[in-house]
């Protein structure tokens, strides 16, 4: 049954690479990954788990920056390609929605950001600090040149928030992973809706960790992909290793009118480390999806992920495959 993309976008320059011949993976990779090096800005030690979307003909993102302070910053940038990026030197300083709420979204750090085109905006969830500790963030922009900063979704502590395309039900929703205040070691993911992007409530568990490569910790990945079976989200899992953690990614298909609900979950990881610029680098052994560009009259999918916590790659699937491998191989 081939797989339809419903309130998707043609994206006729998707980037995108035909799977090898002697590859027989349902995710392959770019052959020249890393897309976005460590060193591609003057100030930066570090470029990754950053979001992406079609913007204007090309494509615009978000892109997480760990500078030579090693501060972590938040940085847009553009591209015609999107595989080569011109990233803004200077990081994104947010305009206040509330000049009053100043003081209460002092910046201090900011991480892992999902980009989501919602009506008529681009929506920015991202791991920012509230009183020193780990929430998310909300902010909107319309160009990618001002960045509008909302108050924060969710008390501390809270990571990996993702929001959906569209409204359900007239409620915005988000994913997002409870945590603690450091390197969190659990982790399931809950569903939060909002009647108006400022309240967040009606709180759902949707899963939790299940299999081995998966059994520390999960988090939401890029925005939910709409098909005809139902939303497609990639997310990423992680094992505890006599090494450390290990981060893969895979995928699950969640009901489509109560995304809460899972029908399908891929039991195997899709990507985990393995070449070497996803072994090695700042943290090693890491694949951690952030965004995903579809393309709704192909099916071509091109994801973003972060590798090693260092640079950015790009890996690809279809719409019709992954859908397919994920109910042949489901665990529940």
């Amino acid at each position: 049954m081939k797989v339809q993309i419903l309130n998707g976008q043609s994206i006729p320059n998707i980037p995108w690479q035909d799977r090898p011949e002697n590859c027989t993976d349902v995710v392959w990779r770019y052959d020249s990954n890393p897309v976005i090096k460590r060193d591609a800005l003057k100030c930066s030690n570090s470029i990754f788990n950053s979001a992406v979307v079609p913007f204007e003909g090309g494509f615009a993102g978000v892109f997480r920056v760990d500078d030579k302070h090693r501060a972590m910053e938040l940085h847009a940038g553009f591209s015609d390609d999107g595989i080569n990026w011109k990233i803004n030197e200077e990081r994104i300083e947010f305009v206040q929605q509330d000049p009053s709420t100043q003081q209460v979204n002092k910046w201090l750090y900011g991480y892992d950001p999902r980009v989501c085109f919602i009506e008529d905006r681009y929506w920015v969830t991202w791991c920012n600090a509230y009183n020193g500790q780990p929430t998310i963030g909300v902010a909107y922009t319309y160009d990618f040149k001002t960045f509008t900063q909302c108050e924060n979704a969710f008390l501390p502590f809270n990571r990996n928030g993702v929001l959906f395309p569209r409204k359900i039900d007239g409620k915005y929703l988000m994913l997002s992973r409870p945590s603690d205040s450091g390197h969190t070691p659990f982790g399931d993911i809950y569903l939060s809706q909002s009647p108006d992007m400022k309240y967040w409530g009606e709180h759902r568990h949707v899963m939790a960790p299940f299999m081995p490569w998966e059994s520390k910790k999960i988090g939401a990945g890029p925005i939910p992909i709409e098909t005809s079976e139902g939303w497609l989200c990639f997310y990423h899992g992680v094992l505890e290793s006599c090494n450390g953690f290990v981060y893969s990614f895979s995928a699950c298909i969640l009901d489509a009118q109560q995304p809460w609900k899972v029908k399908y979950r891929c039991a195997e990881y899709l990507i985990n480390p393995r070449e070497i610029y996803e072994c090695v680098g700042d943290v090693p052994n890491v694949t951690f999806p952030c965004a995903a560009l579809c393309d709704k009259d192909t099916g071509k999918i091109a994801i973003y992920y972060g590798c090693a916590d260092t640079v950015v790659g790009l890996c690809f699937t279809t719409a019709d495959e992954v859908v397919e491998y994920i109910k042949e191989h489901s665990s529940i």
